[in-house]
């Protein structure tokens, strides 16, 4: 409610004379004091101490969370991140309270398809080119024997992202590019394992520790993820991952059966697993991006405070 306020009208009347008396009269001294007495008492006043001016608090740095993002077989760095770009928004406003700043990083695989390698694309004259494509892979798999082929090349371009960026604090993969970084949770996870097989594979799995300083990841995602199957990558995997993970599953996707990424879930001790009514592809919708996005904050908020907590 508006109060309003009226000044009543003074009572005053003219053409009288009212007694002194009646008249409160306030005079200050120095209307009876001369100039130069005026300023000796100025000068002798005491001066009150300026007051300063709070300052406001200043916002301390905001925490970088550097992201690995691994696209799937066909697709690149760039056409990923254009798939994503909704999730990154999303992600980078509703960190922000939390003094976050995620960094997400794309790289493309090494390996250029050619139109024949790519599945339901009917080649035409052309386009049998590998360069026709924008289309790439980690990996390819020997369809006799089940191996990975160009898997060398493969971890050799992911081990530079990570080199490049200065080490990352998790990895979110794809299809083939969940396969990758569930690779690389491996490897990168305490305690270390032992690298059984050829030289080759025991430099890349040192480049790949170093890149990252030595640390294991705080946390690894996996959109329509499963295991390598060849049996020399089964060690990665063995007893079991230690890293938190989260598992995102599709319940129309037919191109990675849900079987195989419940399998990858049941090797991760600290999995959570999301089921979405979509299929083979990244939901960026807000009811299943905030699963994610409070999940990258625990791992790198929360359980870091309580690791300080519990060590002071």
């Amino acid at each position: 409610m508006i109060r309003s306020c009226l000044l009543a009208k003074p009572n005053i009347c003219f053409g009288s004379r009212l007694p002194v008396s009646h008249f409160y009269i306030l005079r200050h001294k120095s209307t009876t004091m001369s100039a130069n007495e005026h300023h000796t008492e100025q000068a002798n006043r005491p001066q009150a101490a300026p007051q300063s001016r709070p300052q406001a608090a200043k916002k301390p740095a905001k925490k970088e969370i550097k992201i690995l993002m691994l696209h799937g077989y066909t697709q690149s760095g760039p056409l990923f991140h254009a798939k994503t770009r909704a999730l990154e928004k999303l992600m980078i406003k509703s960190l922000a309270p939390f003094n976050l700043q995620p960094t997400l990083i794309y790289p493309t695989a090494p390996n250029q398809l050619r139109s024949v390698d790519i599945p339901g694309c009917d080649p035409v004259a052309g386009q049998d080119d590998p360069r026709a494509t924008d289309s790439w892979s980690w990996f390819r798999m020997f369809d006799a024997t089940g191996a990975y082929r160009l898997l060398r090349e493969g971890m050799s371009r992911l081990t530079e992202a990570v080199r490049d960026a200065g080490g990352v604090d998790g990895v979110i993969g794809f299809s083939q590019g969940a396969v990758m970084a569930s690779m690389m949770t491996g490897v990168l996870d305490e305690p270390r394992r032992e690298v059984p097989g050829s030289d080759s594979a025991k430099q890349w799995v040192a480049e790949l520790r170093e890149a990252n300083g030595g640390r294991a990841l705080k946390f690894a995602v996996f959109y329509s993820g499963f295991a390598a199957k060849p049996p020399g990558l089964g060690w990665m995997y063995e007893p079991s991952i230690n890293t938190p993970t989260m598992h995102f599953i599709g319940s129309l996707d037919t191109v990675v059966d849900e079987k195989r990424s419940r399998h990858l879930a049941e090797k991760c001790v600290n999995s959570i697993v999301i089921e979405h009514p979509g299929g083979h592809h990244v939901p960026t919708g807000k009811e299943h991006a905030m699963p994610l996005i409070g999940f990258i904050k625990q791992k790198c908020v929360d359980d870091a405070a309580a690791a300080d907590a519990a060590a002071a």
